[in-house]
């Protein structure tokens, strides 16, 4: 049964510049139901929560529903609201130390707030706030302590008990968290469960904290720029999102994947459009209607919603069923057997396995430089044939293992990574030299005439896999496939060309196969995971569950080399 419905809310802040800061939110919260909200600061998060409360500044108006039972908390007078505020509704703000008085004992705050709220006289107020903050784990000697006098869990602890202390049918809890120590985020996040499940209230967590929203709620609700752009099971979310907002959200936790380095959402917020997309700036798949029209939510799957234009992360690259095999003088190797990849937009894939496994067979095969002898590749919804695309802008290229042999070391700088443009005629000759001199710069390789007009032969390995990386760049591949790209190179330009290859691909929004024998690196960038073996994929799944919880014997022993 519904406790709370929020209909359509608006939010503008009556500022210097007039912000937008909820738009057209809805949201129901069930008895005894669970919800957590998140995203980046800013989000509106908190001015929703306050929304509810009815304490917003008087600089912003709001439009909409909230409605408590059949009651519409927007149509009460401040009067009628207190009946509801803290007895049926109550919020455990974020910062302790600006809702604290630091010139009033803990106790008196907690029962001034009881005498306010109910019928309760003084002397009994102080008892109810004794057992309030023994019911949040403080002994009840803190009742006459000073703010100063607690730590930042324990004044954490007083704002819940103060929150409780009418005994609410709602607890908003926003950042119940922030700025804790990692005992003292345990201690809350342990608090909040056990009394949610002895009193029975609803709960809403806001929080930027992934972790804190995974063990204290079922369902999830993400914003961005005041927009809701998905719900659902909240293990769904953090397990399988599906806006590109959402999984750059969970790709910058680094409690939810320990093994990876941190990357943030690329790009600036910037809206050049009053209905276009909140995240078009940032998006790494956009099209031209996501500028002309904001997306609604949208029911996708189950229980499922995502408000994008494409459904949510659309998948580039699928291919099913590819076999093939050579045939020897004394016998015939199958290098794949019935494999099956996918690669979605933004992705970084890992294909991981021996040498001889089959693993650059199957990424030419992709990319249309072999012919499979069966099974079918299809980009972006259209099939693969030969190199329909490899030979456009916006397909799909491939860095080799071997940079001296991938490139012509009698050619210059300049016509190495200029000739894929030469080749499809792409722009004026001075529109292809300034193509190649920003690609260059991308990957950190001097662009002036010297360098331009320097042969291939001159180049140190480094250097040359670089140039390599450079001509695949040039013609702006929404995936790339890079087969072994570090083998060959010393430990330090390895670590440099994969760091160098990763912020590209975060910074440009393209989608990466990374192909490795080495399961080190593929655990440093990886999304999701492909195991080869003998010509066969034996296991596949999200990075993080492979490498926590592999199943297969030979995952396992990969796994043990790293030890």
């Amino acid at each position: 049964m519904s406790v709370l419905n929020i209909e359509n809310i608006y939010v503008r802040y009556h500022q210097e510049n007039k912000t937008d800061a909820v738009r057209n939110v809805s949201l129901s919260v069930n008895k005894g139901e669970s919800i957590g909200i998140i995203g980046e600061s800013g989000s509106g998060k908190s001015t929703l929560a306050l929304s509810v409360m009815g304490l917003l500044s008087n600089n912003a108006k709001i439009k909409g529903k909230i409605k408590y039972g059949e009651k519409n908390l927007l149509d009460l007078s401040e009067q009628e609201l207190q009946s509801v505020r803290w007895n049926k509704i109550a919020l455990v703000f974020q910062n302790n130390m600006d809702v604290l008085n630091p010139a009033i004992r803990v106790g008196k705050q907690i029962s001034e707030a009881i005498v306010r709220h109910t019928e309760f006289n003084q002397e009994e107020a102080d008892a109810k706030a004794k057992k309030l903050l023994c019911m949040v784990g403080l002994k009840e000697t803190w009742f006459d302590a000073y703010t100063h006098q607690l730590s930042g869990g324990m004044r954490q602890k007083v704002l819940i008990a103060m929150a409780l202390a009418c005994d609410p049918e709602i607890l908003i809890a926003d950042e119940p968290t922030m700025a804790l120590d990692s005992v003292a985020k345990k201690e809350i996040v342990s608090l909040l469960k056990n009394l949610q499940k002895e009193h029975g209230f609803s709960l809403i967590v806001i929080s930027h904290e992934l972790p804190v929203i995974a063990s204290l709620t079922e369902k999830a609700v993400v914003m961005y720029m005041g927009k809701v752009m998905e719900t659902g099971n909240t293990h769904e979310i953090l397990e399988n999102p599906l806006h590109p907002y959402t999984r750059g959200l969970i790709h910058s936790s680094p409690v939810l994947h320990p093994l990876r380095d941190m990357w943030g959402i690329s790009g600036e917020i910037h809206i050049s459009g009053k209905n276009q997309c909140p995240f078009y700036s940032r998006c790494t798949q956009r099209i031209c209607r996501c500028f002309k029209e904001s997306p609604c939510l949208e029911k996708v799957a189950g229980e499922r919603c995502v408000a994008c234009h494409r459904g949510g992360v659309v998948t580039l690259l699928s291919a099913v069923g590819l076999s093939k095999k050579y045939i020897l003088k004394k016998r015939d190797v199958i290098a794949c057997s019935d494999c099956s990849i996918s690669v979605k937009s933004g992705e970084v894939s890992a294909l991981i396995g021996e040498s001889g496994s089959g693993k650059t067979t199957l990424a030419q095969i992709l990319c249309g430089i072999i012919r499979a002898d069966k099974g079918e590749v299809y980009f972006e919804e259209e099939k693969v044939t030969g190199n329909s695309e490899s030979r456009k802008k916006n397909g799909i290229q491939m860095v080799f293992q071997d940079p001296f042999s991938s490139t012509n070391e009698h050619m210059t700088i300049c016509e190495i990574v200029q000739e894929p443009l030469d080749i499809i005629g792409s722009g004026t000759r001075e529109e292809r030299r300034e193509e190649v001199k920003n690609v260059l710069s991308m990957v950190q390789l001097p662009y002036g005439d010297n360098f331009l007009n320097r042969r291939g032969h001159t180049l140190s390995g480094g250097q040359r896999q670089r140039v390599a990386v450079a001509r695949a760049l040039v013609m702006k591949p929404k995936l790339m496939i890079a087969d072994e790209i570090t083998s060959m190179l010393d430990p330090s330009n390895a670590a440099n060309m994969l760091r160098l290859l990763k912020g590209m691909q975060n910074t440009q929004g393209f989608a990466m196969l990374y192909i490795t024998h080495d399961i080190a690196l593929a655990q440093k960038i990886s999304d999701k995971v492909y195991i080869m073996k003998s010509g066969i994929i034996i296991e596949q799944g999200a990075a993080g569950e492979i490498f926590r919880n592999p199943r297969e014997e030979y995952t396992k022993l990969l796994l043990e080399e790293l030890v």
